[in-house]
């Protein structure tokens, strides 16, 4: 026997949707208007499929799937460049966007991109066999930085990172390494700017910019680095 799964998810309306996934290499495969929207896009071995709701709010989806790749980083190169085309720039907010590729703490290298439906699509690659949550570190920035990670990007919940963030960098007893602070504020600017705080996200920016690194230390944060050098556009 052989068995596969097709996540069929919800959006108001089709074209958006088919739009963005096309401006990832996709083709829509099929679609029809009555007697209901509903629609495919297939890229490779990835088939999602789409169905319209006219009372549907995007902002409030919480709608999900999986994409597990052996090769994450050319994929995202794929897509953010693909969007980049699409939209004159790479999305990272409001609907739809992209996130950062990041190591996470539960064995995968993942991104996750939201499309006009509010879909999160996230798509990752194993690093582990190990699939469960690490224990967060015990060293005070360590920790601030696993934990904000898992509130910005697998709980998409901004306004906790920012806290978990904020509170760490006022500290006065403790300091972090360059290659902790650079994250700390690269991260903290990324949920600034998802959170319509352009000011605060600007300054950071600034801040961020301004760590100097050794080239070993700037090795072991490239995808930070990667992510300021993309909030600078």
């Amino acid at each position: 026997m052989s068995e596969r799964v097709i996540p069929i998810l919800p959006c108001r309306t089709l074209q958006p949707v088919l739009d963005f996934y096309t401006a990832l290499g996709f083709e829509v495969t099929f679609q029809q208007k009555s007697p209901n929207p509903f629609a495919v896009v297939q890229r490779g071995a990835i088939e999602l499929q789409f169905f319209g709701m006219k009372k549907f709010e995007p902002t409030e989806s919480f709608s999900t799937c999986y994409v597990l790749t052996d090769d994450v980083d050319p994929l995202y190169e794929t897509f953010r460049a693909g969007l980049k085309s699409a939209y004159g720039k790479i999305p990272t907010r409001g609907l739809p966007r992209i996130g950062p590729l990041r190591d996470m703490s539960y064995g995968v290298r993942q991104f996750l991109m939201s499309d006009p439906g509010g879909n999160c699509i996230r798509i990752g690659m194993k690093t582990s066999e190990d699939q469960r949550h690490r224990p967060a570190p015990k060293e005070t920035f360590a920790r601030a930085l696993h934990n904000a990670t898992l509130f910005a990007d697998s709980h998409e919940d901004p306004e906790g990172a920012a806290k978990i963030i904020d509170r760490v960098l006022k500290l006065e007893d403790e300091e972090p390494t360059r290659v902790q602070l650079l994250r700390l504020l690269v991260l903290r600017s990324d949920v600034a700017g998802r959170l319509g705080d352009d000011g605060t996200a600007a300054d950071l920016l600034k801040k961020a910019a301004a760590v100097q690194l050794t080239e070993e230390e700037a090795e072991s944060a490239r995808d930070d680095l990667a992510r300021l050098q993309e909030l600078r556009g």
